[in-house]
């Protein structure tokens, strides 16, 4: 059954908050706690309102026993025709005092109170990989895989008619299908959008590349617009408003996740240039003819060294180091 409220409950809680209330008062409120949920969500709510008043008290720079000074004088300076006698006793009246102080910062508590939620929900989070990949699940179920030296900002909640979250570097993304929502990547001066499907997205000094795994991808730049599908890919050049697209020769792109690099037919100088960049080595050629000899073979969680051995005696080749620059001849 439902119980009435107790029209004294709001003195009571000020004194236990207060620290003031007697034994046989903190069973009262005990025992009005038990006798309804509603009362429990009451309390819930007057404590969070007195909480939240005591963190803008401690927040403010007014000086209040300076103000209660200021109009205790202004009050006694004022002609008194009438004296009134008080009609509670003075510790009850300074619990009173006290609940209409709560009362009035409760307002402007509350109103703070909603307006931190509001904005945490607006409020952007930024994932950083450092020097190791890293998964990250966003807010809608999405989950993207972000390469070394790479970072991606979202908000708290994608609210409104789109998801847009911000890249820096290299990620993978695996979207999660919402028609009514498209997702939105800004990368630079490239956005790529998307409703649900999976690509790779890879921004450097000289370009940015889109490459398609599943779905349907689209690749804006200022006036420019290319849609590209699975084995596509879209390249923004940074130099100049070129925007190109092609079909994908390999599946280098997915080295960062799977660990794997797999050769088919791949030239050597192709795969000196992923092998540079992710081991960050200093590889060069040392003879133009030996650019294009095909390499056959899968390099399954290899070190450099292991690498290095393999294509030296595939393709007849001498590997030598000077300094931290590995040439091959």
């Amino acid at each position: 059954m439902k119980t009435e409220h107790n029209p004294n409950i709001d003195e009571l809680l000020v004194k236990s908050m207060l620290d003031e209330a007697s034994v046989a008062e903190q069973i009262e409120i005990k025992q009005w706690l038990l006798d309804d949920d509603d009362n429990q969500r009451y309390f819930e709510h007057f404590e969070l309102i007195w909480t939240e008043s005591k963190r803008l008290a401690r927040m403010s720079t007014a000086d209040e026993n300076a103000a209660w000074e200021r109009f205790k004088a202004r009050t006694a300076a004022q002609p008194q025709e009438v004296k009134v006698m008080p009609m509670y006793p003075r510790p009850v009246f300074r619990i009173l005092r006290m609940v209409a102080m709560v009362l009035m910062t409760a307002g402007v508590g509350w109103l703070s109170y909603l307006l931190a939620i509001r904005s945490s929900s607006h409020e952007m989070l930024t994932v950083s990989s450092g020097m190791q990949t890293l998964t990250d699940t966003l807010p809608d179920g999405s989950v993207v895989t972000l390469n070394r030296k790479s970072s991606i900002s979202y908000p708290q909640n994608f609210e409104g008619k789109t998801r847009q979250v911000q890249l820096t570097g290299e990620a993978f993304f695996d979207v999660k299908p919402d028609k009514s929502k498209p997702f939105l990547i800004a990368v630079n001066d490239v956005t790529v959008k998307v409703v649900g499907t999976s690509f790779n997205v890879k921004d450097n000094a000289e370009r940015t590349e889109v490459i398609v795994e599943t779905g349907i991808v689209e690749v804006l730049r200022d006036t420019q617009r290319v849609r590209i599908t699975p084995r596509e890919e879209a390249t923004v050049l940074k130099v100049s408003s070129q925007m190109r697209k092609n079909v994908t020769v390999d599946e280098f792109h997915n080295y960062y996740r799977t660990r794997r690099l797999f050769c088919d037919g791949t030239p050597l100088w192709r795969l000196v240039e992923i092998l540079n960049e992710a081991y960050e080595a200093d590889i060069v050629i040392g003879n133009e003819r030996l650019k294009n000899l095909p390499i056959n073979t899968t390099f399954d969680q290899n070190s450099l060294e292991s690498i290095l051995g393999v294509v030296s005696e595939t393709l007849s080749l001498k590997v030598e180091q000077h300094g931290h620059q590995i040439i091959l001849k």
